[in-house]
């Protein structure tokens, strides 16, 4: 154990996330959340289309993020020598059995695929579990036929889970595990919660005045914030109980033995042979 405890430091690389990734990050922020502060951009009851305008010119900024994000692992892969080409490709094999775990059938809002998101995240950083996130739901995309134009906002998101999964501090033995238990209960919610926003502003596009579940331009932040407490409490309570339910279960059985199989890979590809300092003198 105190073998390990020593690893772990060489283990978890980059907490933090880089500019890039953040970068991406703030604008899927606005993608998902604008008609919260469009009230304070003046008068939101002219746009026209509910919207719609807005929030292509989101999606469409958030896949060239996207894009830019991958090109520059690409890139960091080739400059930083073969450690991190091996990486890279063991990235790929991950994304590849987690997306697969896509196709068994689930139960509601229950998913497997967050298990490996998470614990990803937190064995290798943010970067690694931003990546590990929203490129399984790309190919898991293209697996199930679940291409569209929702696509780019279920990465983002997915990417969040491993990124902020990525800012865990790791002590070792079981409380690694309670804490990732907790977290992914809390990503269980905040998921299906977050991926409601790309879709809610247009889920009534002939209403003109305010319903009680629906977001319609004019609304104050305050009453948007209600109304969306509202539409997320009928709609997606209930699948998101499920989700977090078996996040929870997956991390107490499987975190323990994956973690330690990360962490040995993590060794073995970062390995480099020792080299003798010339004696002084």
């Amino acid at each position: 154990m105190t073998e390990q405890a020593d690893l772990m430091p060489e283990v978890v690389v980059r907490r933090r996330g880089s500019p890039v990734i953040w970068a991406a990050s703030l604008v899927g922020l606005l993608t998902f959340t604008y008609p919260f502060f469009l009230p304070a951009l003046g008068r939101p009851e002219r746009l026209t289309g509910r919207g719609t305008e807005v929030a292509l010119l989101f999606a469409v900024l958030s896949v060239v993020c996207l894009g830019t994000i991958l090109l520059e692992v690409q890139a960091g892969a080739t400059a930083r020598g073969a450690a991190t080409s091996k990486m890279v490709a063991f990235l790929g094999v991950l994304v590849a059995v987690n997306a697969a775990l896509r196709l068994i059938p689930s139960l509601l809002g229950a998913s497997p695929i967050f298990l490996l998101i998470i614990l990803v995240g937190f064995a290798y950083g943010a970067d690694f579990g931003f990546l590990m996130g929203a490129l399984t739901l790309l190919v898991s995309a293209f697996i199930t036929g679940g291409l569209g134009p929702w696509l780019p906002f279920q990465m983002l998101a997915a990417g969040w889970v491993g990124m902020s999964a990525g800012w865990l501090p790791r002590r070792g033995g079981r409380r690694d595990v309670v804490v990732l238990a907790v977290f992914g209960a809390v990503w269980g919610f905040l998921f299906g919660a977050v991926m409601n926003l790309y879709f809610w502003p247009f889920a009534a596009p002939g209403l003109e005045q305010p319903a009680g579940l629906y977001w319609v331009p004019g609304m104050s932040a305050a009453e948007t914030l209600r109304t969306y407490a509202r539409f997320y409490l009928v709609t997606s309570l209930v699948h998101d109980l499920f989700r977090a339910a078996a996040n929870v279960v997956l991390v107490l059985l499987l975190a323990r033995p994956i973690l330690a199989l990360l962490d040995r890979f993590h060794e073995r590809f970062t390995w480099q042979p020792w080299e003798e300092l010339p004696a002084e003198g």
